[in-house]
This record gives C-alpha cells, sequence and structure tokens, in this order.
C-alpha cells in the first residue's frame, strides 16, 4: 500500500492550481486538486479576468457602433441599441466552455478533482468534504479576494454597492457608477460601464492613477481616461457610505485632510485591491506563519519553511497576477519532480485592458533611475502607420536602457494592444537584449509593433518617423 495517496495535493483550482496539477500529473506524478468553487479555473476565469474581458470587448464594438467610430469608416449603422443580457450571456457562454476545458484537461491527464475546501490536518494531510487526503507534497495555490473597505458594505445582491464579481453581473446599466479605487481592475470596469452609457467617477487615494505603474504612464492615463468623459477624484479617500432606496451616498475627503463632501451613485464599485485567500486553511496546524501583508513566504523553489508544503501565486509575495501564478505552478510541480523550475519574478508583464491598453514590463523610468545612469526612447503612436491607419492614435511606447550597456531595463506601452505588444519586449529582455537589438530586428510594416522597434532607435536619438 502506498504511504500516501497522491505525490502531489493542490489546494485551489485558479491559474496557478490548475496549472500545477496538470504540469505535475504530465511529469508522472499521481495528482489531486482540491477545489470547492462548482467550477474549475479559480477567480480568474470566472469573475475575473475572463467575463471582464468578454465585458470589455462587447462594449468596445457598442461604443464603436453607437458613437460614431464605424461611420467614421463609412459603416453606417443606425438605431444601435443594447441588449444586455445578450452580452452577458456571450461572457457567461465564454466562462462556461473555458471553465470546461479544465474540467476536460482534469480528466486527459488523470488530474483527480477533489471537491470541497481543503484544510491542513498535518504537512501531509488534509480534510476535504469530510474525508481525510494524503500526500507527499502540498502546493497552496488558494488566490486572493477582494479588499474591503471599512465603513463601505458590499452587498452584490442589491446591485448598488458592488465589488468585482457584482460589477460583473449588473442587470442595468448604472445611471452614475463611482468607482472606489484607481486601479486596474477599477478603471477596466468602469470602462465597460462608461462605453455602455453610464456616467462614472473614480476616487482614488493616490495622486495618480495605476499604482505601480510608470510615473509617464499614469499621468497620461489621466489624459485619455478624462478624455473619454470619466470624472477624476485623485488625491481623495472615501471615509462612509450609506444606501437609501435604490442609491448610494458616499461620503469624501481629500486624502491629506480638509473639508468633507459627498457623493450620490446608483452603483458603487469598490475596488482597492485583494488580499490573500489563506483564512481556514489550518496553516497553524502545520506552523506556517503569514508575513506582515499576510502572505505565505518561500524560499526561490516554492517551498515553504515546513518541509514538504509549497505555494504559488496570489499567497505569495508578488504581484497579483494570473500569468505569474501560471508560471509558478509549472515550476513548482517541476521543482517537486527534482527538474528545475524557474520564474523570473523581474519579467512579469502588467496590462490594464481599457482602450487604449497599457502595458509594462521591468523597471519604471524612476526605479531604473535609482539604480544609476539610464538612456530613455519614446515613440508616439500618432507616428505609428498602423495606429495612424486606424485612428487609434493615443498613447506611446517608451524604452528605459542602461546608459553603459545598452541593456534595456524596462518598457511600457499605452496603445490598443499594448497587452499583445509588451510580449516582444518582455521576450527580448529574457534574453538580455540591447536597445540596439530591438531597433536592428526588422518589424513587420505596418503594425503597432514597430513602435517599438523606434523606441528603442530612438534610445540612441535615432528615429525615423519623428
Amino acid at each position: 500500500m502506498a504511504e500516501y495517496d497522491y505525490d502531489v495535493l493542490i489546494i485551489g483550482a485558479g491559474p496557478g492550481g490548475y496549472v500545477a496539477a496538470i504540469r505535475a500529473a504530465q511529469l508522472g506524478l499521481k495528482t489531486a486538486c482540491a477545489e470547492g468553487r462548482e467550477t474549475l479555473g479559480g477567480t480568474c476565469l470566472n469573475v475575473g479576468c475572463i467575463p471582464s474581458k468578454a465585458l470589455l470587448h462587447g462594449s468596445e464594438l457598442f461604443e464603436e457602433a453607437a458613437h460614431g467610430t464605424m461611420a467614421k469608416f463609412g459603416v453606417m449603422a443606425k438605431e444601435v441599441t443594447l441588449d444586455l443580457a445578450v452580452m452577458q450571456g456571450q461572457k457567461a457562454g465564454a466562462v462556461k466552455e473555458l471553465t470546461g476545458g479544465i474540467e476536460f484537461l482534469f480528466k486527459k491527464n488523470k488530474v483527480d478533482w477533489l471537491k470541497g475546501y481543503a484544510q491542513f490536518k498535518d504537512a501531509h494531510s488534509v480534510e476535504v468534504a469530510g474525508k481525510t487526503v494524503t500526500a507527499r507534497n502540498i502546493v497552496i495555490a488558494t488566490g486572493s479576494s477582494v479588499t474591503p473597505l471599512p465603513g463601505v458594505e458590499v452587498d452584490n445582491d442589491k446591485g448598488i454597492i458592488v465589488d468585482s464579481t457584482g460589477a460583473l453581473a449588473l442587470d442595468r446599466v448604472p445611471q452614475h457608477m463611482v468607482v472606489i479605487g484607481g486601479g486596474v481592475i477599477g478603471l477596466e470596469l468602469g470602462s465597460v460601464w462608461r462605453r455602455l452609457g453610464a456616467k462614472v467617477t473614480v476616487v482614488e487615494f493616490l495622486d495618480a492613477l495605476l499604482p505601480g505603474m510608470d510615473g509617464e504612464v499614469r499621468k497620461e492615463a489621466a489624459k485619455i481616461f478624462k478624455k473619454q468623459g470619466m470624472e477624476l477624484k485623485l488625491g481623495t479617500k472615501v471615509t462612509g457610505a450609506s444606501v437609501k432606496g435604490k442609491k448610494a451616498t458616499l461620503t469624501l475627503e481629500p486624502a491629506a485632510g480638509g473639508a468633507a463632501e459627498t457623493l450620490e451613485a446608483d452603483c458603487v464599485l469598490v475596488a482597492i485591491g485583494r488580499r490573500p485567500n489563506v483564512t481556514g486553511l489550518g496553516l497553524d496546524k502545520i506552523g506556517l506563519e503569514l508575513n506582515a501583508r499576510g502572505q505565505i513566504e518561500t524560499d526561490h523553489d516554492f517551498a515553504t519553511k515546513v518541509d514538504g508544503v509549497w505555494a504559488v501565486g496570489d499567497v505569495i509575495p508578488g504581484p497579483m497576477l494570473a500569468h505569474k501564478a501560471e508560471d509558478e505552478g509549472i515550476a513548482v510541480a517541476e521543482n517537486i519532480a527534482g527538474l528545475t523550475g524557474i520564474v523570473n519574478h523581474d519579467l512579469i508583464p502588467g496590462v490594464v485592458y481599457t482602450f487604449p491598453e497599457f502595458a509594462g514590463v521591468g523597471l519604471t523610468e524612476e526605479a531604473a533611475k535609482e539604480r544609476g545612469e539610464i538612456k530613455v526612447g519614446k515613440f508616439p503612436m500618432l507616428a505609428n502607420s498602423r495606429a495612424k491607419t486606424n485612428r487609434e492614435s493615443d498613447g506611446f511606447v517608451k524604452i528605459i536602457a542602461d546608459a553603459k550597456t545598452d541593456k534595456v531595463l524596462g518598457v511600457w506601452c499605452i496603445a490598443s494592444v499594448a497587452g499583445t505588444m509588451i510580449a516582444q519586449a518582455t521576450q527580448a529582455m529574457e534574453f538580455g537584449a540591447t536597445s540596439e537589438d530591438i531597433a536592428y530586428t526588422c518589424h513587420a510594416h505596418p503594425t503597432h509593433s514597430e513602435a517599438i522597434k523606434e523606441a528603442a532607435m530612438a534610445v540612441t536619438g535615432k528615429p525615423i518617423h519623428i
């Protein structure tokens, strides 16, 4: 009889967990994945990355048809109307297809889905749905959940004060939506409802949008969203909220202190960040303590200080991004199997899927300057032939390089397809590219990606088209 039921047990079937499970099974390890949600895929596939992109795409199509973008190209769409139920149905269909796809991959790779939430009994056993399951290795991949805001109570069922899950499921277009938080989630979902007809006000505690991104990108973001019709209240904090009937009233005051004001809305989206899902895991039973930010610390191989217990994704330090979790899921499975699994955490691209998109990888200009002398090259999308042809001229590409070695330290893009463009930059940086390497790489014409080539040429002061 085997010493353990499984070689590997993954707790959580989000992007980190399900990928770790599939990779472990591919490597010949007997694998199980414990997940209490009715469908696989975690927050990302069920109520995050995937459904939000479905609504972003649908709302872009509506705006193009209803607000004259298509008409500029001679495509005349008269009496454009919105059927929100159909749009929500498309979203649900995409989610069902993708979550079902993971279930198929589990069966294909012989991964056992243990339906229920797991809690540690000791370092090699957990309880799932009243049954004890043992494993030689256990990987914590439980993801994250919405950070609550004191004084602002979320009730998604009422649809007045909602979190990201509630904002994805609204059955009507709000007249006025207030978004608390000027980060990725708030701006993406705020963009959806603005395009569909809502007045959108963004309240951000800091004095600029998109914390963590390059300073110049953050300033440009404010200009772009204002031009699109969003009202921005930067350097402002929300101190309380009350609901009366179908309206919410927020109390605001300057972040630095000052006179309070009120703001009324029929929908408030709380999007101030996310926190690791560690409650209920029974970490105390295995002696695993959290750091000051409520995260699980791991070593380079994603092993915790408890032998046989590993962790990946949103529960450990680093950006809370699905692709970061996926790469860590592959790496931890390979490490458990005795291979060498590595993730370069210096090169995790970040993307904001608004229109235009905002993307970056590596160091911001501010962070790069702190490390030494740099050179910066910029190229405006206004001068890019494909962006100009498509009438998508907002934004720029910015490349930051070491002044002595010319090694690329950071790349930042604002463009309609910035999320796709950033992959080239990430790969180039993974191979230690210089700006000259990118500048002398032939790029297809006409493409948005030529702006990366021109920005690289601008690092040494020799762009062609400006």
